[in-house]
């Protein structure tokens, strides 16, 4: 009767120790910042980072679309290109052509050169061949000569011809061919200017053509860069806040897991933690799992992450070398250590039946063998921070048929 008093009273004198070690721990662990404080600075910057993921989204969705109008740009500046191609083969062509008539024009204006000389020594000859005839006392063929209104009526005055000798009629004949031929000499000449310079308007259209087109290319461009640069530097910035973002909120929760832990093992000692086992007091579970650790969920199932999108698992704040216990009986599968597991350090997984598997992750060491048969509730491993993580925990996962499900659906 006495052992069963004195039982209670040292029961009752545990419950009362509890609160008042836990008010007493509280802020010591925390510095000033409680629990429920933290956890509202979580709550808060998470928001912000979902709102900085949305403005990512938009962002994304926006250098998509300027992606796809500047892949449209280039469609068009490959047709204008191809454009200035042709405009500088015909430009090439044209420069040949006009190459080529003013070489003719020059050969033209020799031609009509000497075609001046030929006609003026012929007009020289006619003109001394009337002197002499004007010497030789030839009344008749000076009356001619005297009434004619100028040397084209006298050239074709019938009378004049009649009268003249063969030698006249020839220097004749020189004077009228030569005539006729620098006419026609001038005529050519004035055609191939015209047409000179017309090649030559021709060629500065098409000119300032390449030259439209060429600044109508550049323009394209320079406005796709900026586009798309600006948007990429808007990403950049935003990732860069959300990043940030993300470093405080995974900093404020390795706060959390330190208080949790120092009030889990405070609330142990003050509860006589020692007759229950190392590994404390089994939590079980309403789906039929007991929870591996005792302690509350610092990461929840699927949650997004800057390396990840969905978090495949949970994460339950513990103290550093925690026994872990077997969620439930059955084989180990899956035994690695932190240099072949990555991100889940020191690792363990358990085959409970046919379909179902349970995983642990981020162990200090481990506390059972590959192929070992365990019951529920055995030591298989004590937690720690190994592999990727911000401060001891345990990385807890169910697994069916191989594929990651809701731990709370089983816990």
């Amino acid at each position: 009767m006495a052992r069963r008093m004195a039982s209670r009273v040292r029961v009752l004198l545990a419950a009362a120790a509890v609160p008042l070690l836990l008010w007493l721990v509280l802020p010591m662990v925390s510095n000033g910042a409680s629990s429920s404080t933290i956890q509202h600075r979580i709550t808060s910057k998470q928001a912000q980072i979902r709102a900085k993921k949305g403005h990512e989204q938009v962002l994304s969705t926006d250098i998509a679309a300027y992606t796809s109008h500047i892949n449209a740009l280039e469609g068009d500046i490959t047709v204008l290109q191809g454009r200035q191609v042709r405009l500088q083969s015909d430009l090439d062509a044209k420069r040949l052509q006009l190459a080529k008539i003013q070489g003719d024009l020059r050969a033209e204006r020799l031609r009509l050169i000497r075609l001046k000389a030929k006609l003026a020594e012929a007009k020289r000859q006619l003109a001394a061949r009337l002197v002499q005839l004007y010497k030789s006392d030839r009344a008749d063929i000076v009356t001619v000569v005297l009434n004619a209104h100028g040397m084209q009526d006298l050239i074709e005055s019938a009378d004049f011809m009649r009268r003249i000798s063969d030698q006249d009629g020839r220097i004749l004949d020189r004077v009228k061919i030569a005539k006729a031929e620098s006419e026609q000499s001038a005529a050519h000449l004035a055609k191939l200017e015209k047409q000179a310079q017309a090649i030559a308007l021709s060629i500065q259209q098409r000119r300032d053509e390449v030259i439209r087109v060429k600044g109508q290319l550049v323009e394209r461009q320079q406005v796709a860069q900026r586009a798309r640069a600006d948007k990429a530097g808007a990403l950049a910035s935003t990732r860069s806040q959300r990043h940030h973002l993300e470093d405080d909120v995974a900093a404020l929760q390795r706060q959390q897991q330190r208080i949790a832990a120092r009030i889990q093992a405070a609330a142990a000692r003050a509860a006589g933690g020692a007759a229950t086992g190392p590994a404390g007091p089994i939590r079980q579970g309403s789906g039929g799992l007991i929870w591996p650790v005792n302690g509350p969920i610092t990461s929840p199932f699927c949650e997004s992450r800057a390396w990840e999108s969905c978090h495949p698992g949970i994460d339950i704040g513990v103290p550093s070398g925690t026994p872990i216990r077997a969620a439930a009986a059955g084989r180990v599968v899956l035994m690695q250590g932190e240099a072949s597991s990555g991100g889940y350090g020191n690792f363990t997984c358990i085959q409970h039946s046919a379909t179902m598997s349970t995983c642990y992750a981020h162990q200090s060491r481990f506390a059972t063998s590959m192929g070992a048969s365990v019951s529920q509730g055995q030591v298989i491993g004590y937690t720690g921070c190994t592999g990727r993580c911000f401060g001891p925990h345990l990385h807890f996962e169910v697994r069916i048929n191989g594929s990651v499900v809701n731990p709370m659906n089983y816990l």
